[in-house]
């Protein structure tokens, strides 16, 4: 099966030898005794994905009886908060979730994570591939992915077919078309969380992997700053896309996972024909459903192609979620983290989540039609490229985000995107 090489940027950018300092495995200060104590926080608030967590640490501590685990689930988007504000108290957990990029490079050069180079199974390394390089910094790996997440756009094929829309959209004018005949026939088009920001700039990051090449993506991983025209193409070209109206009634205020009103709450009610969301979102959207079960209409296509640009085609914008250890969590943190990406467990993370598993010896369990071309899309791509909030780290990437609500919101212009950018990267 072909290997994916992610694009994270994160080993673009050096680190002292200050920073790097201390981040040997085999910290001690959760240590009590004979018994060792784990903290640990995850983003899964509800449901199979939340009970998941409980399973496996509960595994754990039978195979380990010296380790408790003290699991704290975190709600998405309080997570990147939250976090960092108890990294730089000195207090943090002991394994934390990390998306690679420049967010985790950041907390790199901080000193606040473990290098985990040396202390990672082979087994480990062979079962997630190249999705590990997300999580490199100067060549050092800091973390352990448990899922893949591209992008692209989810859909209601009993929507479609109502409007009359009878094959995937395959360019911006072809998607242009389906929305106007999905809003002929009383359905909002397109659903977005613009509440929440980053599902918003999505639209931007996509627009932008598009109309730039890999080696401009490349370049801006590392300067964190956009001096290319192509950045600015990206944000005339989203302009044009917004001025269709293609979104939902109230987007600037609509959530992005949160209750049958969030963007994935109406494509689970089939009160709007699409979504552009990760591979987490068939997980999400069983979950708002009626009787809360998989959307059997559901399906997937790529983000389509836009004429004029750089970028190659078949690359996908997405992500890569995982967990890394705090610089002083214990030694047995990275005992935990080898045992998420074991085959098992992989295939129970899937099956609970119905998503993606970083681990390709797991993959023989995605079922889901929509999950299945979303793979077999990922599996072909020359390149992935991460979240752009989560490549240019979080400062940059929250004035990224800001910059294209405020478009969103009619208050700000493709220009405006790229000064808030530069003038982020300025100050970082």
């Amino acid at each position: 099966m072909r290997r994916t090489k992610i694009l994270a940027g994160s080993t673009a950018i050096l680190l002292s030898a200050l920073a790097l300092s201390g981040c040997a495995a085999g910290g001690s200060s959760s240590s009590t005794g004979d018994t060792v104590t784990l903290t640990f926080w995850h983003n899964s608030t509800t449901g199979a994905g939340k009970q998941y967590w409980v399973d496996t640490a509960a595994a754990f501590e039978a195979e380990h009886p010296n380790v408790k685990i003290e699991i704290q689930a975190v709600q998405n988007e309080e997570m990147d908060g939250k976090l960092q504000t108890a990294l730089n108290s000195g207090d943090a957990p002991d394994i934390f979730m990390a998306r690679g990029g420049g967010k985790l490079a950041d907390v790199v050069k901080a000193g606040q994570a473990m290098d985990l180079t040396s202390d990672l199974t082979d087994a480990s390394k062979t079962a997630v591939g190249s999705s590990l390089s997300a999580f490199e910094v100067d060549g050092k790996n800091y973390g352990v992915p448990v899922a893949v997440l591209p992008s692209g756009i989810f859909y209601s094929s009993d929507l479609f077919s109502k409007a009359g829309v009878t094959t995937p959209p395959s360019t911006i004018a072809e998607l242009e078309s389906a929305d106007e005949k999905l809003r002929t026939a009383g359905i909002d088009p397109i659903a977005v969380g613009a509440k929440d920001a980053w599902p918003a700039a999505h639209w931007y990051y996509n627009f932008a992997l598009r109309a730039c090449s890999k080696d401009v993506l490349d370049a801006a991983a590392a300067s964190r700053s956009f001096d290319d025209p192509c950045w600015l193409e990206a944000g005339k070209n989203l302009q044009d896309f917004i001025n269709t109206q293609p979104f939902n009634n109230g987007f600037l205020t609509t959530a992005a996972q949160q209750g049958a009103g969030s963007s994935a709450g109406l494509l689970a009610n089939h009160q709007a024909g699409m979504e552009l969301m990760g591979a987490w979102d068939p997980g999400v959207i069983a979950s708002l459903t009626p009787d809360t079960k998989p959307l059997a209409d559901l399906k997937w296509f790529p983000f389509p192609a836009v004429s004029g640009g750089q970028g190659e085609a078949g690359a996908m914008m997405g992500g890569v979620d995982g967990f890394s250890c705090w610089v002083n969590a214990p030694k047995e943190c990275v005992d935990f983290l080898n045992f998420m990406v074991e085959k098992s467990n992989q295939e129970a993370y899937a099956t609970a989540f119905q998503t993606l598993p970083a681990s390709q010896e797991a993959q023989s369990v995605v079922t889901d039609p929509a999950l299945k071309d979303v793979l077999a899309a990922y599996n072909k791509a020359p390149y992935v490229v991460v979240w752009l909030d989560t490549l240019y780290g979080q400062n940059v990437g929250n004035a990224l985000n800001v910059a294209v609500v405020d478009m969103f919101a009619g208050k700000g212009d493709a220009q405006g995107i790229v000064d808030a950018v530069n003038a982020a990267a300025a100050k970082s």
